[in-house]
């Protein structure tokens, strides 16, 4: 197959038609000739711009030529606009004038494309004929060619099997008037998919009889365009989007591979943007992950005493818990963690300084830039400005920010130990970000025990029957201004037993363990299908 390259706006081509090497004689406007013959010729053009083949023909003098030659080439161009125009004439001899003229088209997949020709119209006594020659219509064919527009096959993104993948949001969609990629990975890696840039679509000139390629206007011949791998687990990819197949509300899932970050699922509903990748968010109490690793940090353990009481109270502020709820007096960190006490948290904020909850969430990689492979928000944690601020930073509002690729970074970083970049197309990335701390080991363990606690006793108890020991947290964030506020359902989590974290995410969808926790419940029920 030829393979050509388009670009925007083709450079003229050269005339070479009769030796012709003037573009635009001098004509000769006085000569009443000259005149006469330009009006002949400016009806053929108009008739050839409005693509009616008969109509032209009949101005020339090989009429059934003329009209074959023009309906092929106005067939196989397909041109969404036509502007042909004379220029000045000039008369050779009696009865003879050459006058050039200049045709632009805008063709769908190749760009705008213009070439420069010349007529010679003979006659005389108002009586004047186009001389129809296969090189009038365009300077380098000869008789038994024609235009035509050649397509280069697009290459296909491919799933980590190498079969092509089915994700809208991800794949993006090309253009069809210009064949160009429009969005997600096909705009991004057009140039790759296509093995050139400029359009998908090149003019050429063929054998009219053969179909066969004789010579490119438009683009250099050159290889084909190459697939981009990524890697998105098929399986694990249809058990996300089956998960979301119901919901009503905007949501995504992430699915994560601890070991290596390979990102193995990112499903949208409804699909279009990409959410589970681009999207930003208040995390909610998932972020208590973070905070939680910063308490830790500080000296805490699992087994301390931690009160939560229906309110807190900072500068006049007041916190709650979901529905005002209370935990019994000696209840543990690890109870308020997994039943997601926000009070507790909002009255630990003491034990933090207003840089802690940023540093911490250094050790998860949130906040730095991630050489992903494709456009990813990768979060934001600011230094705390006021106390309300950090109260408020510790169950993940304010001004903390995160999409669910994020929060099924942090799962993972909590099952790996340690954080791996996230990575979708593994050939583009040149520089993983490695997170600027780590956690310590004996946090880890904490984590990893709470995050048990939160499905065993808590409020992940929709995975309480799933397989494969999940760990998990919730999260319920408040959004907008409205009161009561609404809020979007989250659940983060990994697994015991294999190589995957994942995030959950249901927009104006509720509660995190309500709302959020089926529909994770349900993406691990269909892994194990």
């Amino acid at each position: 197959m030829i393979v050509t390259t388009c670009v925007g706006l083709a450079a003229v081509v050269g005339i070479g038609y009769w030796g012709y090497n003037t573009v635009l004689a001098d004509g000769d406007s006085d000569d009443p000739q000259v005149a006469d013959a330009t009006k002949a010729l400016q009806g053929f053009l108009d008739a050839w711009e409005a693509g009616d083949a008969r109509r032209a023909a009949q101005l020339t003098d090989t009429p059934d030529g003329a009209e074959s030659l023009i309906k092929s080439v106005m067939t196989n161009l397909k041109p969404s606009k036509t502007d042909i125009a004379a220029g000045d004439g000039e008369r050779k001899a009696e009865g003879e004038v050459v006058i050039p003229f200049t045709v632009k088209m805008a063709l769908p997949g190749a760009g705008d494309y213009s070439w420069r020709s010349r007529a010679k119209v003979v006659g005389g006594d108002s009586k004047w004929k186009i001389k129809f020659q296969t090189e009038m219509i365009h300077p380098e064919m000869v008789p038994g060619q024609t235009l035509a527009l050649n397509s280069r096959e697009r290459a296909a993104v491919l799933d980590a099997g190498g079969r092509e993948l089915r994700a809208t949001s991800l794949v993006g969609v090309v253009d069809t008037a210009t064949g160009k990629g429009k969005s997600g990975l096909q705009a991004r890696y057009d140039e790759q998919l296509t093995g050139r840039s400029g359009a998908a679509k090149s003019v050429v000139i063929v054998n009219r009889e053969s179909g066969q390629v004789v010579k490119n206007l438009t683009g250099e011949e050159g290889g084909g365009g190459k697939p981009v791998r990524t890697t998105i687990d098929p399986k694990v990819q249809e058990a996300a989007a089956k998960a979301l197949s119901d919901v009503k509300k905007n949501a995504a899932i992430v699915a994560v591979d601890p070991s290596n970050g390979h990102i193995l699922a990112a499903a949208n509903m409804p699909g279009g943007m990409n959410r589970a990748l681009e999207g930003r968010y208040p995390p909610g109490s998932t972020f208590k992950v973070v905070t939680a690793a910063a308490l830790l940090k500080q000296g805490m353990k699992p087994a301390d005493r931690a009160d939560c009481p229906k309110f807190a109270h900072v500068n006049g502020q007041r916190f709650e818990n979901q529905d005002q709820f209370t935990l019994p007096p000696g209840s543990t960190f690890r109870d308020s963690f997994a039943h997601s006490c926000n009070t507790f948290f909002v009255n630990s904020r003491a034990k933090l300084s207003p840089e802690s909850l940023h540093q911490s969430a250094e050790a998860f990689g949130i906040g730095g830039r991630w050489d992903v492979g494709t456009t990813t928000y990768d979060g934001s944690v600011p230094v705390t400005g006021s106390d309300n601020e950090k109260a408020a930073s510790t169950i993940g509002q304010a001004r903390v920010q995160a999409s669910p690729l994020v929060m099924a970074s942090i799962a993972a970083t909590v099952k790996e130990g340690t954080f791996k970049q996230p990575v979708l197309v593994p050939d583009a990335v040149r520089h993983r970000y490695e997170a600027p701390a780590r956690l310590d080991p004996g946090v880890v363990d904490a984590l990893r025990e709470m995050m048990r606690a939160t499905v065993t006793n808590g409020a992940g108890r929709a995975l309480k029957a799933v397989p494969g020991a999940p760990h998990a947290k919730t999260g319920t964030a408040e959004f907008g201004t409205e009161t009561p506020p609404r809020t979007h359902a989250w659940m983060i989590g990994y697994q015991s037993d294999r190589n995957l974290a994942w995030s959950v995410l249901l927009e104006d969808g509720g509660s995190g363990g309500r709302d959020a926790g089926p529909v994770a419940a349900k993406f691990l029920g269909n892994l194990m299908d």
